[in-house]
């Protein structure tokens, strides 16, 4: 879990998230209210799509709540990688990347499935070092 994330806001441009989802190196994000309760995500893609207005078009059209999407997957701090892992791997295709939030909604960081597949490598290691 990675715990330097970009905060987002509703309010906020979608220029301006876009930035922060660059600085930070993220392909999405948790939107958050004003106590980092979680009210929304927004990817790339969604920001794309607004740049994409704004540059050809020369239009300045929304805000991250415009955009934001409300139906959010997330996960708890507990959570184990190997569930962690069929729940990213069920059928439609889950997110890269959820939320994990605390048990009064508040995010406390961001996980990948990058940071599933090393949890779960580390442990295997962690087994191939153990006698038989």
């Amino acid at each position: 879990m990675s715990t330097e994330f970009a905060v987002i806001t509703p309010e906020m441009p979608v220029d301006v998230a876009s930035a922060k989802l660059i600085q930070k190196e993220m392909l999405g994000g948790p939107v958050v209210d004003e106590v980092g309760r979680l009210v929304g995500w927004i990817s790339e893609q969604e920001c794309l799509q607004v740049t994409v207005q704004v540059v050809y078009y020369n239009q300045r059209v929304a805000t991250v709540r415009d955009i934001m999407r409300t139906d959010v997957l997330t996960v708890s701090p507990n959570d184990h990688p190997l569930d962690l892992a069929q729940q990213m791997l069920s059928k439609p295709p889950k997110p890269k990347n959820y939320p994990v939030v605390d048990r009064h909604g508040k995010v406390i960081g961001v996980i990948s499935r990058r940071h599933v597949l090393k949890m779960l490598l580390r442990k295997m290691t962690e087994q191939s070092k153990k006698p038989a």
